[in-house]
């Protein structure tokens, strides 16, 4: 009696797993402790990059009448960005997709989100804070483009229609779970192409709509030098940033448990110091190794790697930083020989280094890069990039030209030569400093 039971029971579990695998395999997702306290920790980086590391860095690259201003963004976007990211933004990115290209509103206000619902073993209010500091970051990222000399109203205006036009609908295409590029391939690690390639490309637009900073350029289209306020402001804020980005980039595998986040953290300085020297080095030939050009190579590089940053070696880190480290420099000098008025360089950090980092993924990953034998990941890199720098750069110029026909989106000349600090704030960042009579 007991040696049929025996054997039903087992004919029964051999049944089940032939029929029904998933059923037999299944396993109850739990919260997992320590990748929820490395995920805190994340946010909690990402967001320190903005605030106050990115503010801090442009801060210092402006001129001293206009501090305060670019502060003032920067403040200002983070609280509009996560309002709407909460309201309505993180539901178009990340709930479920419509064809592929933008997802639905079921998440609006958090409506699906309760404080037992779990993305993988996260908390996915945790989740959805996590991608908010990213899409804090992305719009932030633009403004230094056209620093010191749009109104302030323009710039709060055209950063909210942003996020949910542009960047909401990118991250659902490459994060979003059933995003079309996700479908076709395409591999973008923490965002060198969601958020720092859309931030370039948007930028680009930018300084093209509003035009260049008075004094810029001579009669004869020459480029004039604009020292910022304080260099020491601009290094203090790349330090921060590149703190920062262990949450950025490490922080993306989305635990903490059963992955090798050292491996991701290594890559990750290795470009970012690479990069660093191959811009101060190349700064050199046109005399001196330039600050401002070395502070900017060590953010290329981080750029560079961030797509690829899991996924490549430590030779593959070394080569994607020296060759972000050369583009930066190459890039902003062609800027500026083109007639355009990139005030921080963002363009190319951020948008042709965040192209780069899309495509070196293609190249030097172990698995399936062209240096390594693979081909499959070439052709989807490519269209991620043609995808996204089409839609951020034409979505944002027509933007920014509805805003500025009906609106306007610049100061007027004399508050542009008195500063955005006093024209735009009423104040300034130095008063005490300020000579009375």
């Amino acid at each position: 009696m007991l040696q049929n039971q025996w054997i039903e029971n087992i004919a029964r579990a051999l049944l089940v797993l032939v029929l029904f695998p998933e059923m037999a395999m299944a396993e109850e997702v739990t919260l997992n402790e320590g990748n929820t306290a490395w995920i805190l920790t994340s946010t909690a980086l990402v967001l320190f990059m903005s605030l106050p590391g990115l503010a801090l860095f442009y801060g210092g690259l402006v001129r001293s009448k206009n501090v305060l201003s670019i502060l003032m963004q920067c403040f200002a976007i983070a609280g509009i960005a996560s309002i709407l990211w909460l309201l309505v933004g993180y539901s178009i990115a990340f709930s479920g997709g419509n064809g592929g290209f933008i997802g639905g509103f079921s998440n609006v206000l958090f409506a699906e989100i309760q404080e037992d619902t779990l993305s993988g073993d996260l908390p996915e209010s945790l989740f959805a804070i996590f991608q908010m500091t990213f899409a804090i970051i992305t719009p932030a990222l633009i403004i230094g483009g056209f620093a010191e000399r749009m109104k302030f109203s323009a710039v709060l205006l055209f950063s909210a229609i942003w996020l949910l036009v542009v960047y909401a609908p990118i991250t659902h295409w490459v994060w979003g779970g059933s995003g079309w590029l996700t479908d076709i391939g395409f591999v973008d690690f923490a965002g060198s192409g969601v958020v720092h390639m859309v931030g370039g490309f948007a930028a680009l637009a930018g300084i093209q709509v509003v035009g260049p900073r008075i004094g810029k350029f001579d009669s004869n289209g020459k480029p004039l030098p604009i020292p910022g306020s304080s260099m020491v402001a601009a290094a203090l804020g790349v330090f921060i940033l590149w703190f920062g980005w262990y949450g950025f980039n490490v922080g993306s595998a989305l635990a903490a448990v059963d992955v090798d986040l050292a491996a991701i953290a290594v890559t990750t300085t290795l470009s970012a110091s690479a990069a660093s020297v191959a811009a101060m080095y190349t700064s050199m030939i046109a005399g001196k190794p330039n600050v401002g050009m070395t502070l900017n190579g060590a953010l290329s590089g981080l750029v560079g790697i961030t797509a690829g940053c899991a996924n490549v070696n430590n030779l593959g880190a070394v080569i994607i930083g020296l060759v972000s480290g050369v583009l930066v420099v190459g890039s902003i000098n062609l800027i500026e020989r083109k007639g355009l008025d990139d005030a921080v360089g963002a363009v190319s950090v951020h948008g042709v280094c965040g192209a780069w980092g899309v495509l070196a993924v293609s190249l030097f990953d172990t698995s399936e890069g062209v240096f390594y034998g693979g081909t499959s990941l070439l052709v989807p890199q490519v269209i991620g990039i043609l995808a996204i720098g089409s839609w951020a750069y034409l979505t944002s110029y027509a933007v920014l030209k509805v805003i500025d026909l009906n609106f306007g989106l610049r100061v007027s000349k004399e508050e542009e030569i008195a500063g955005l600090d006093v024209s735009e704030h009423g104040t300034t960042a130095y008063g005490d400093f300020i000579l009375k009579k």
